[in-house]
């Protein structure tokens, strides 16, 4: 039996997504990579914000927010701010397993479409919720983005260099953390519902997901106070040769070197492995900055698919610092499953994220293409047991 025709470890389960952008998205995308039925419940005309995010705004409409965190999904349009849409949707909540959302805290409870609200006709629904800065506290409804929690959670503090200006990490870490926590979340409280027959409301944040993601370094200061500062291209907390390091053509990382004599003889300064202060384990009293100043110096001499092959041989920890270009290349990420090559209707054969998680004997089928917006709507709303006279009267109504 293929993959593709075993079921998913989810396969079952049904998940309304009325998320945005990528937190909620993705956290319901991967949901479905694992087998659940995912339908997505979009603003009739518009959608999710994510689909006017274009891949050119001077003429490719491709919106990759959207299609990168909405794969495999069923779209169904429908106004959540009208009475007969919010009646619509109670009905699909009754019927589902797991509800995922991103809105402002308060938002969805103000049209009568909270936790408590659906749970009264389904007590076994998992209310899966995203916010920015989490669902108390005096920050629980200002408005946030993926920036705002890389901020308030300390990771840009984390970031530049020496005497560089701060600058945004340049992808949705603190979005994909968060769907992450989002996932963890679903699935403890699925697992909880074996046991007790009752479903509960799950809860995370962006900010939360920066705290969480830095355990180690925010552990540190407050075990002792201090603001443990980076002084070169390694790891604060770490005095070892782990850092990044500039090529004849890029730069290439060095992730704890167990030898240092190898090391050095592979860099083409053997001499120093006379030289104690650079052969201790812990570089200390300056140590590590003159070794990273020297190992820097030796690298730049040669390309990185050079180091690659000498590093590779001598068994020392590495990885080359690649861009998107050289991800899309590498045979690696396909074999795994990380990358996906999808035959597009339209655009021809294109490479798509995949699942990043393995299972054994209920595999992952990553989906392949994101909805139209309302592609599914009539198909959805069949299932929910409305007849098409109903039908043509939401959509005649504006409700859908």
């Amino acid at each position: 039996m293929s993959d593709s025709e075993r079921a998913g470890a989810l396969d079952g389960l049904r998940v309304l997504d009325v998320g945005l952008l990528v937190q909620g998205p993705q956290a319901a995308q991967l949901l479905g990579d694992l087998g659940a039925d995912v339908v997505k419940v979009e603003l009739p005309e518009y959608g999710d914000q994510g689909r006017w995010i274009p891949l050119d705004p001077k003429g490719d409409a491709r919106a990759p927010w959207f299609i990168g965190c909405n794969r495999g999904k069923r779209s169904l349009t429908l106004d959540l701010r009208k009475p007969r849409g919010q009646e619509v949707f109670h009905d699909l909540a009754a019927l589902a397993d797991v509800v995922v959302s991103n809105f402002l805290p308060g938002t969805l409870e103000g049209w009568g479409l909270g936790y408590e609200a659906l749970a009264e006709r389904n007590p076994r629904l998992i209310y899966a919720a995203g916010s920015a800065y989490g669902p108390e506290g005096p920050d629980a409804t200002r408005k946030g983005a993926d920036l705002g929690g890389q901020a308030q959670g300390g990771l840009l503090s984390r970031v530049a260099m020496p005497g560089a200006p701060l600058a945004s990490i340049a992808v949705t870490i603190a979005d994909h953390i968060g769907s992450q926590n989002l996932v963890a979340g679903v699935l403890a409280a699925l697992y909880a519902r074996e046991r007790t027959g009752r479903g509960q409301k799950v809860e995370v944040s962006l900010y939360g997901g920066q705290i969480f993601a830095q355990a180690s370094e925010l552990t540190a200061h407050f075990l002792n106070g201090v603001c443990h500062e980076r002084r070169d291209s390694g790891h604060p907390l770490l005095p070892y040769i782990y850092g990044v390091f500039p090529t004849a053509d890029g730069h290439i990382v060095l992730v704890g070197v167990h030898d240092h004599a190898v090391l050095w003889a592979e860099i083409g300064r053997p001499e120093l492995s006379e030289v104690e202060r650079f052969n201790r384990e812990e570089l200390l009293d300056g140590a590590k900055e003159e070794a990273f100043e020297i190992i820097g110096h030796e690298l730049e001499k040669q390309p990185t698919a050079e180091w690659e092959r000498r590093f590779r041989a001598a068994e020392i920890r590495y990885a080359p610092v690649r861009d998107y270009a050289a991800i899309a290349a590498d045979e690696g990420a396909f074999a795994n499953g990380y990358l996906q090559r999808v035959e597009h209707p339209e655009w021809g054969e294109v490479t798509m994220p995949g699942c990043p998680i393995r299972l054994s004997d209920t595999p992952a089928v990553p989906g392949q293409l994101a909805p139209e917006l309302g592609q599914h709507t009539e198909e959805v709303l069949l299932e929910a047991g409305l007849d098409w006279e109903a039908i043509s009267k939401l959509r005649a109504d504006g409700v859908t």
